[in-house]
């Protein structure tokens, strides 16, 4: 935890002035496991890996009562802190539950009218009374940077404590983002894999924090290729641009919308984002037809075609479709609830445990399947874990 205190060296004007990989390797310390979440960019291939796997372990242990109790019992004596600055009912919902399934008792600041800022406490005080009382905070705001700042503050501090961003302002949502990764590895299971799939992204991409967090993860996967396809001045942001740009990353910008959908292996609707409409000087309308998935449009699309949505839709993405197989966002948002929960249970350190819980499932002959482990794991490199799990129409 040492490492952590060397943003002390920092002002946070200081701080603010690194670059990402900088501040990145500032915040994030030597600890072993993952401490902070806090943007796509942190993550790396090996990690998905991983995290897929402990993903798939958690959601097969927790489907006998034993195996839930176990993974009730892992970070029993934790507390979260989930503050949820700007509105919410998935990403907060699914948080709670994921601390809920590995024991972590919650508290909650939704609304900061009723916390000690409207009297005029700074943001860095209240997040050292929150890292006073709680082992995590999980925060979302509607300002960028602020999960950032926030693990500034904790590492200078003498009581360290995770934090992850549940999403910040127009820039990140990094959970999400992994969610939305574990949804598209899962599609594609039998398809061949994430490797030389065409991703298809519509909608709001300059505002949308989700997309832009998923981009980036995407880069991690050999071959993937890119279609922004979005309304005029709505479409991605130069920065994500020149960031594919770097990783040798394919993708087009378009303003159409039906000549893409035959490419594309997975679509991704998102709507607009009008919330920040005020902020940003802009006005939007509420949705736009053009760039709509509807029941008709079904017939254009790949057989094995995954639909996913962050959630929450509006027009842009037809309720008569949700039956259809390749309907994924309902499994999507299923999907963040287990991820999240895999990801605390990495930051709380006890991955090892649930693994070595597995480990003596899997020799069972009547367990739902078995996740093959490595042998022997000497830290350093993390193989791909194949999952082999029977289908469960719950999943």
């Amino acid at each position: 935890m040492e490492s952590l205190k060397e943003c002390r060296k920092y002002t946070w004007e200081e701080f603010e002035e690194l670059d990402l990989k900088s501040k990145n390797k500032l915040l994030q310390g030597n600890v072993p496991q993952v401490f902070h979440t806090l943007n796509a960019e942190q993550f790396d291939r090996a990690f998905l890996d991983r995290l897929y796997s402990l993903t798939n372990i958690i959601r097969s242990i927790s489907k006998t009562k034993n195996g839930a109790t176990y993974l009730a019992n892992r970070l029993r004596d934790k507390r979260a802190m989930l503050y949820f600055a700007q509105a919410s009912t998935r990403t907060y919902l699914s948080f709670k539950t994921a601390c809920d399934i590995v024991g972590i008792n919650c508290t909650d600041v939704r609304d900061t009218s009723t916390s000690s800022e409207v009297k005029g406490e700074t943001f860095s005080d209240t997040i050292r009374t929150f890292s006073s009382y709680f082992d995590f905070i999980i925060m979302r705001h509607g300002e960028e940077t602020y999960a950032e700042h926030a693990a500034y503050v904790v590492n200078k501090s003498d009581r360290p404590v995770p934090i992850l961003n549940a999403g910040s302002g127009k820039d990140q949502h990094p959970t999400q983002a992994l969610l939305d990764i574990y949804t598209l590895r899962r599609s594609f299971e039998k398809a061949g894999g994430m490797e030389g799939k065409t991703i298809m992204m519509a909608g709001d991409l300059n505002r949308g924090r989700t997309v832009r967090s998923l981009s980036k993860l995407l880069s991690l996967f050999p071959g993937v290729k890119i279609i922004y396809s979005a309304p005029e001045g709505f479409g991605m942001r130069d920065d994500v641009l020149e960031f594919l740009d770097k990783k040798g990353v394919k993708y087009i910008t378009s303003e159409e919308f039906l000549p893409h959908l035959p490419e594309a292996d997975a679509i991704y609707m998102t709507r607009i984002q009008d919330e920040h409409d005020k902020s940003d000087g802009t006005t939007s309308k509420r949705s736009y037809d053009g760039f709509s998935l509807k029941e008709e449009h079904l017939s254009l699309l790949k057989p094995l075609c995954a639909i996913l949505h962050p959630l929450p839709r509006r027009d842009e993405l037809d309720h008569k479709i949700d039956n259809d197989p390749r309907a994924k966002y309902w499994r999507q948002e299923r999907n963040g609830m287990w991820t999240r929960a895999a990801l605390i249970a990495m930051t709380g350190g006890v991955e090892p445990q649930i693994q070595n819980y597995w480990r003596d499932l899997s020799l069972q002959a009547s367990h739902t399947g078995i996740i093959h482990l490595p042998e022997e794991d000497d830290g350093k490199v993390w193989q791909p874990l194949q999952r082999m799990m029977t289908n469960d129409a719950r999943l």
